[in-house]
């Protein structure tokens, strides 16, 4: 059973603040634990029902981990998902590390998403199309929220990220290929994508790209509407353009 400490300590991890004294964070429900079991990560513990840790017995005896035997009941109370029964781990976040451009590759860049399941979503499908970098901008919302690291399904893991302020980013790579996405760019039926790569920008879910990122732009494309609809969310934008890059980069 779990001690009143270690129940205050999860529950605490829900807030930004006690995330950013403590270097840590939580992952709730048995695929993305798992993931994380799979991973690098620093796991400090693990509080899991006893179905789940006869099932991954031999999983959690790879890692140097303490775990706890807990309720469903209790797993409930511990995190942000009423629905959660099997299990959730605290684990250490990571440095802030600078991320570049390597060879030929596209580096998935964006300004100002606020939506923790946008960014999740976006987590989720740059690990599909084999994207593997994010360049955040500082006011993006936090890669270890919760609602972020459910909606990534365990790409949280393979996904690494970069906060920094976009301008100053752009200054200290150089020249390079910088395609935003906008309403009144062209066409991705008639754009080419680079074969040398690039980034790939992506702007605030109700104001797009910002007007100082925006500047900095060297090529401006758009997803071609045919209906009514004034927008498509953010992850499903993403989803739309990485997979168009994947179908005509060469």
């Amino acid at each position: 059973m779990l001690s009143k400490n270690q129940i205050k300590y999860f529950k605490s991890l829900q807030i930004k603040k006690f995330r950013q004294i403590h270097q840590s964070f939580t992952v709730e429900g048995a695929k993305s634990v798992s993931e994380l079991l799979k991973s690098d990560y620093s796991i400090e513990l693990i509080a899991a029902t006893e179905d789940f840790i006869s099932e991954h017995e031999a999983l959690l005896s790879s890692r140097d981990v303490s775990v706890v035997s807990t309720r469903a009941e209790e797993l409930s109370q511990l995190g942000a998902y009423q629905s959660n029964n099997a299990c959730v781990a605290i684990a250490k976040t990571k440095e802030n590390r600078f991320l570049d451009k390597s060879g030929r590759e596209f580096v998935l860049v964006l300004d100002d998403i606020r939506d923790p399941g946008n960014l999740g979503t976006i987590l989720r499908v740059a690990d599909w199309y084999g994207f593997p970098k994010i360049i955040c901008s500082s006011t993006c919302t936090d890669f270890y929220n919760p609602k972020v690291i459910a909606a990534s399904m365990g790409s949280f893991t393979r996904v690494q990220t970069f906060y920094t302020d976009l301008i100053e980013y752009f200054d200290r790579v150089g020249p390079a290929v910088l395609i935003g996405a906008f309403l009144d760019g062209t066409s991705l039926y008639e754009y080419s994508f680079p074969n040398e790569g690039g980034y790939l920008v992506m702007g605030n879910e109700a104001n797009g790209i910002s007007k100082e990122v925006a500047a900095r732009m060297t090529d401006r494309v758009s997803i071609p509407r045919f209906g009514g609809a004034e927008s498509l969310n953010a992850g499903i934008a993403t989803a739309v353009l990485c997979d168009n890059i994947r179908r005509n980069w060469k």
